[in-house]
């Protein structure tokens, strides 16, 4: 029996999702991080399961460089504030790509995944702890840090699938 995809790209993307995710995996190994290698295959993966695919047309270095852009703007990687950043232009050079085309496809992925800088679903995982949208749930109709509330509320919040972890346990 041949082992189970994990990222549930039907068959018919999965050449696709090799001819992409190979360089957007080269791009990760030799600048980023294992968790961008992750999130990378992870869009890559939501954008073949649409129904039609984008990713079924146009050139796979351009739909790479617009997933690596993605990830890095969810991320802020290109703020040069944070400990781990590289240039727009560098990652665009690094996979081979026009940073215009990579910034307008990263747009359109943004738009019709529905995701925003510092996304909880896209964001890295060494990174829950700093992000705030990560802890933020509505308690009676109020936006709150779980991280402040009562450990039963926590625990509530954590069983809910809410937050990530309860903060304090091991």
């Amino acid at each position: 029996m041949p082992p189970k995809d994990p990222y549930q790209v039907p068959k018919a993307m999965q050449p696709r999702f090799e001819e992409i995710t190979t360089l957007t995996d080269a791009v990760c190994s030799e600048h980023l991080t294992t968790e961008y290698t992750d999130l990378c295959r992870k869009l890559c993966a939501a954008l073949s399961r649409k129904r039609p695919s984008p990713l079924a047309r146009g050139q796979p270095t351009n739909w790479a460089g617009a997933i690596l852009y993605t990830i890095a703007r969810v991320n802020f990687l290109f703020d040069p504030a944070q400990d781990m950043h590289m240039s727009a232009e560098d990652l665009c050079q690094a996979v081979g790509v026009n940073k215009k085309t990579a910034s307008a496809k990263s747009t359109q992925i943004m738009d019709m995944l529905d995701i925003y800088q510092l996304d909880p679903n896209w964001a890295l995982p060494s990174q829950v702890n700093d992000n705030p949208l990560v802890w933020t749930i509505l308690v009676d109709g109020y936006a709150v840090d779980a991280r402040m509330l009562p450990p039963e509320i926590q625990q509530l919040a954590y069983e809910k699938g809410l937050i990530p972890y309860i903060p304090g346990d091991d």
